[in-house]
């Protein structure tokens, strides 16, 4: 049987060694990009456009979104509706479940803005980072008619009401954007999705990213030696396992074989070449092949093996033979 726990812990090490490698490249990468101190500059750094910077500013928008509920300002709202019910399962009793059913996002050109200069974002969702802020949450109880209400409960369902949530990057919002920068056909200053590089939208400044970057490029190396060694440690106890019960039915063997020569008056070896497997079998004495003393009379129970005395059975869990556990002794009598 293989060491299946080994192997695991390796394929784990393996894994987190990737991660951390690649927290480790995006961590490099991210020291290696311009850092611009003002939006400003980017007008003046126009001629060797593109290139991949580090911007910061605050959050803002010519045409933003108001929220529904919570009367926010934002230049990409998500909402959500999401049905909670009681459900009747197989046990009989009723358990809390939800369904979404309904998931809405909106969006409108926005820049962010330092009071230098305008830099206007592109693609900003499908950055590593971006986090939107819960709006509001909302949970209306449900309302449904009696002929709904009873349609519904035959099928197994309480209906509770719907929980409706908003998310949403208010203007204003101190954010850090990490791409590539370009300039448009009217001179219009954009940052987006590099071709080859990183794309971070988050609040947190670029010092903050490449150290946190890096805590978890540490943390994933630490774990993946910890794995390795785990892994290993399992695979050679395994191994020895192996070896060891080799060994010792090797060793069993050897001392069947001297009891059947001492038996019929021959050597072990003797016995060994001149018949083989076949002979040994014919020359099996009736000794314990634990103590080679008393006349094995024990019967082990699920395996049906008989090759030792009560005394010996009494200290052993497993066959000597097959080493299945032994799950009952019975005591055998001869006339």
């Amino acid at each position: 049987m293989l060491p299946w726990g080994g192997i695991s812990c390796c394929l784990s090490a393996a894994a987190l060694y990737v991660l951390g490698r690649s927290s480790g490249r995006d961590a490099d990468a991210l020291k290696s990009v311009a850092r611009v101190t003002q939006l400003k500059d980017l007008d003046a750094a126009s001629k060797v456009l593109p290139l991949v910077v580090s911007v910061s500013g605050r959050v803002g928008s010519d045409t933003p979104i108001k929220c529904e509920y919570s009367g926010l300002r934002g230049v990409i709202v998500e909402e959500t509706a999401e049905q909670h019910f009681l459900k009747h399962n197989d046990a009989g009793s009723w358990v809390q479940d939800s369904a979404l059913m309904l998931c809405m996002s909106k969006e409108v050109p926005w820049y962010l803005d330092d009071g230098s200069g305008r830099v206007y974002v592109l693609g900003a969702r499908g950055a590593t980072g971006m986090e939107l802020t819960v709006g509001s949450e909302l949970f209306e109880e449900s309302g449904r008619s009696l002929v709904r209400g009873t349609l519904d409960y035959l099928q197994g369902l309480k209906m509770l009401g719907v929980k409706r949530t908003e998310r949403v990057l208010p203007t204003g919002t101190p954010l850090t954007v990490v791409g590539e920068a370009i300039k448009d056909d009217v001179g219009t200053v954009r940052v987006q999705r590099p071709h080859k590089g990183p794309f971070y939208v988050s609040p947190k400044t670029i010092d903050q990213l490449i150290a946190n970057l890096g805590k978890w490029a540490r943390w994933y190396k630490y774990a993946s030696i910890g794995f390795s060694v785990f892994g290993i440690y399992l695979i050679a106890k395994h191994t020895l396992g192996l070896i060891l019960e080799r060994r010792r039915r090797w060793e069993l063997h050897q001392r069947v074989l001297e009891a059947a020569a001492k038996r019929s008056g021959k050597n072990g070896d003797d016995v060994k070449d001149e018949n083989g497997s076949e002979t040994t079998k014919s020359l099996m004495p009736d000794l314990c092949v634990i103590c080679l003393e008393q006349v094995y009379n024990a019967v082990f129970v699920p395996c049906g093996h008989m090759c030792c005395c009560t005394a010996c059975s009494a200290q052993l869990s497993n066959c000597p033979l097959c080493r299945r556990r032994i799950e009952q002794v019975v005591r055998t009598f001869r006339h």
